[in-house]
């Protein structure tokens, strides 16, 4: 990123982009007992775009576009909520109520295997059949942050990237610094690191409550050099104005701004999964 503009210079540009359904074609996908619709664009690599609460709103479409229009093959499963719907309070209230009971998800539940993400693991090996490249990537974001991780037991899966992963709901220190997925699952992914040069991307805000540094901490720790964090400055006076409560990376606090942190994230992002689905890696 070489413009160097103050990013919190306001302007009408200062609000996350958006985008809509156009486009995207719609198909449910059935696999280990649970079927959802998933909505699929572009051509290239692919890359699996797991949505956060309260499901696939303008925002989490704006960075699927984006990621269509850098060259891969998008798919972003509706795991909950309305399609296209808006990000509000009412919307995330009624989510999070349904999840928080969800077998399927295990919100709370600590060193879990979630059978959800035997789900996104079928999703990403169906889309790495019929795409280029030798695997494919999956992003997860907070609720679904750990769930993109999970999937990378399976060799299928490149390109991890959990930005400010939620789960399990902090709720007490020994939630806070689980990794989201369960032991042998975090094992399993260690191995690759060392046997199929596997390396995971991390994202968070540095004041995140709601996506601790303990659980990055936990991670760092199993995966070393693997797991590349970008943790953007959240605090009291931060050079970009983030508020201290400021949590979604790549979607609400996204700015498309020249010099913006958020930016220079998404930038990562794409550079991450290009150099992973290149065949060189495999």
């Amino acid at each position: 990123m070489t413009d160097s503009a103050d990013p919190t210079n306001a302007s009408a540009a200062d609000t996350p982009p958006r985008s809509d359904l156009a486009g995207w074609s719609r198909a449910p996908f059935s696999a280990v007992g649970l079927s959802y619709d998933c909505f699929e664009k572009g051509s290239g690599p692919g890359v699996v775009l797991i949505p956060e609460i309260p499901g696939i709103t303008p925002e989490v479409l704006a960075l699927a576009d984006h990621l269509v229009s850098s060259g891969f093959t998008v798919v972003v499963p509706s795991l909950f909520g309305t399609p296209g719907g808006p990000s509000n309070g009412a919307a995330i209230a009624r989510v999070i109520g349904r999840l928080c009971v969800a077998a399927e998800f295990r919100a709370f539940a600590l060193d879990a295997r979630r059978p959800i993400t035997a789900y996104l693991r079928a999703v990403a090996a169906d889309l790495a059949s019929r795409t280029p490249g030798p695997g494919v990537g999956v992003i997860g974001m907070c609720f679904t942050g750990g769930f993109a991780l999970a999937t990378a037991v399976d060799d299928v899966v490149l390109a991890p990237v959990l930005s400010q992963p939620a789960v399990p709901f902090p709720v007490g220190r020994a939630r806070q610094i689980d990794p989201g997925l369960s032991t042998a699952e975090l094992d399993r992914i260690a191995a690759r690191t060392t046997s199929d040069n596997l390396c995971v991307l991390g994202l968070r805000f540095s004041e995140d409550s709601s996506s601790p540094r303990g659980r990055f901490d936990t991670l760092s720790a199993r995966l070393g050099d693997a797991f590349e964090v970008i943790e953007l400055d959240s605090s009291a006076g931060n050079s970009a104005g983030f508020p201290k409560t400021a949590h979604s990376v790549l979607t609400t606090e996204m700015r498309e701004t020249p010099g913006h942190p958020t930016l220079a994230a998404r930038q990562r992002v794409v550079e991450f999964l290009t150099e992973r689905l290149s065949e060189p890696h495999r």
